[in-house]
């Protein structure tokens, strides 16, 4: 399925009415990993300002010991600092990168905005080295403007 089909069905969970928001959270993780391929591991992780850390939350993959992450510590962590996305060709190439899982060959990580304050991000893992395009970006800033109706 591509993006642009994603992109309706994006919208419609996130408007359903009968569901609450980490369901929502938890359909939309399920349905990019069910309909892209190389997207493997998907969730969401929320930041606590206060604590300067970030918690996961919904997600579909792998289970992780990653539930909190430290700000400035690998993919997310910086992302929770820089407020940019953050695109990792090859994580064996990364320094400042947190091992997940063997299989995991890259990440993508993009921000989410409230109001114009990084509140989370959804993090992308893949079992393909150099798999995510600017398309991915994008789709995923759509993903997340979306989702950022639910707070």
């Amino acid at each position: 399925m591509t993006f642009q089909e994603l992109q309706p069905k994006i919208s419609a969970i996130i408007a359903d009415t009968n569901t609450v928001r980490d369901e929502k959270l938890l359909s939309v993780c399920q349905l990019l990993n069910e309909n892209v391929e190389y997207y493997n591991w998907v969730g969401f992780y929320f930041a606590n300002h206060e604590n300067k850390t970030l918690h996961l939350g919904p997600y579909v993959g792998a289970e992780t010991d990653h539930t909190v992450i430290p700000f400035g510590k690998g993919i997310c962590g910086q992302v929770a600092e820089s407020n940019a996305n953050f695109v990792v060709p090859d994580v064996a190439a990364q320094d400042n990168y947190i091992a997940c899982s063997f299989t995991v060959k890259s990440e993508i990580v993009v921000p989410l905005f409230v109001n114009g304050q990084n509140i989370g991000q959804i993090d992308i893992d893949s079992h393909v080295i150099d798999p995510f395009t600017e398309a991915d970006e994008r789709f995923l800033e759509f993903v997340n403007q979306e989702v950022a109706t639910l707070f």
